[in-house]
């Protein structure tokens, strides 16, 4: 949906399970008549799209494929802004956790999987006739994963030979895809003091590539939830992004789960217990008299004993609309925040609601079936952008 004007407003599609094409093109298809029916919307529809590496090939190489879902969308009056290129293989249905990185961006399989997605989406965009879009990505790698500094040399040549590919793509259609890397707890880029420092150091250094076309074509997808879980005041993060001449296309809308005094036997403590899922990494990072502590998974934390002055933030997408969760709290006023301030912005962006972690919620709070929770998801935030 298109928001004063200025934003595109969507749902990320990996909340659908699915990595083959045919799969993705089923939940598509049954989930965004239902969804716009509910938000009451009659205009062009924006559909966040997530592809496996499967289906994204599936999708380039077969052209009657192709043709059949740009008809899809064009018949359909849905337009596609945004392609989230973060998970590479299965994300649903079984162990995901640290995987989730893999390939990361020392491996070619990861310029070749976001090439693939940008040519997508430079179709996408041309048919609907916008002049950019944004392919979100892993923000390098898993932390513990890199081991050196020709490491990390080798993630930013590797991130500079897909920024090329971008170029190609500008000069020959005249649409701008933009490389969206999203700081995340635990990883290499998990900061926006650590974006800043990569994004200076290692990429806009570069001698090889116009400072324009960097700037243009490299940037950084701003995930409310994570940066809600590093306590990252958001004005002060949007604004050294700036200061650093660094873009962000894309805002990922979610909301994590907070714990004041997480002490063992509290009722916080033992609510928290039970989002301890076997598939998804829950990072969590604790608070106390304002130093940071990081645990790289939630039964990780929930191994220690807590504390009665600190607070826990727990990487886990909870629904936008809720404020609790029974014992727990979210970090929604954290999102009030961010959405505030874009409001106040005059930059356009890619607003993308991530709700991934439906499959793996608590029964009580998957009281809607999913195609209305989504669409509530939609409609909370729509409101807070129009009031």
């Amino acid at each position: 949906m298109r928001i004063g004007g200025r934003f595109d407003l969507t749902y990320c599609s990996n909340i659908h399970a699915g990595e083959t094409w045919a799969e993705v093109r089923g939940s598509l298809g049954s989930a965004l008549p239902v969804i716009r029916r509910s938000l009451g919307h009659t205009g062009p529809f924006a559909v966040g799209l997530r592809l496996s590496s499967r289906a994204a090939e599936e999708l380039n190489h077969e052209d009657r494929t192709l043709q059949e879902f740009r008809a899809f969308l064009r018949d359909g009056d849905y337009y596609v802004p945004t392609i989230n290129g973060f998970p590479y293989g299965a994300f649903h249905g079984e162990r995901v956790k640290e995987n989730v990185y893999l390939p990361d961006w020392r491996q070619p399989a990861r310029v070749e999987y976001s090439n693939t997605l940008a040519t997508l989406l430079a179709t996408f965009l041309a048919d609907a006739n916008a002049p950019a879009g944004s392919v979100s990505t892993v923000p390098g790698a898993f932390k513990r994963e890199i081991k050196s500094e020709e490491d990390v040399r080798l993630m930013a040549r590797n991130i500079l030979d897909h920024v090329r590919h971008l170029v190609r793509l500008h000069d020959r259609t005249g649409v701008t895809v933009t490389l969206a890397i999203e700081p995340e707890p635990a990883c290499f880029i998990e900061t926006i003091d650590e974006a800043v420092a990569f994004f200076s150091r290692h990429l806009f250094e570069s001698p090889e590539l116009a400072v324009d076309d960097l700037r243009r074509h490299v940037g950084v997808c701003f995930d409310t939830c994570h940066m809600a879980v590093e306590f990252e005041d958001a004005a002060s993060a949007l604004r050294r992004l700036e200061d650093a001449g660094i873009c962000v296309p894309k805002f990922q809308i979610s909301s994590a789960l907070r714990i004041p005094r997480p002490l063992t036997g509290s009722a916080g403590r033992n609510a928290l217990a039970r989002f301890a899922d076997t598939t998804y990494l829950h990072q969590v990072v604790e608070r106390r008299e304002g130093a940071l502590s990081r645990f790289v998974d939630l039964p990780d934390a929930l191994a220690t004993p807590g504390c009665s002055d600190c607070e826990w933030r727990v990487h886990f997408h909870v629904p936008v609309f809720l404020p609790s969760m029974g014992a727990l709290e979210t970090t929604q006023a954290d999102l009030v925040g961010v959405l505030d301030l874009l409001k106040q912005r005059d930059q356009a962006a890619c607003l993308e609601v991530e709700t991934y972690t439906w499959d793996v919620l608590p029964a009580e709070y998957k009281t809607l079936d999913m195609h209305a929770a989504i669409a509530r998801e939609l409609a909370w935030v729509r409101s807070r952008l129009t009031a």
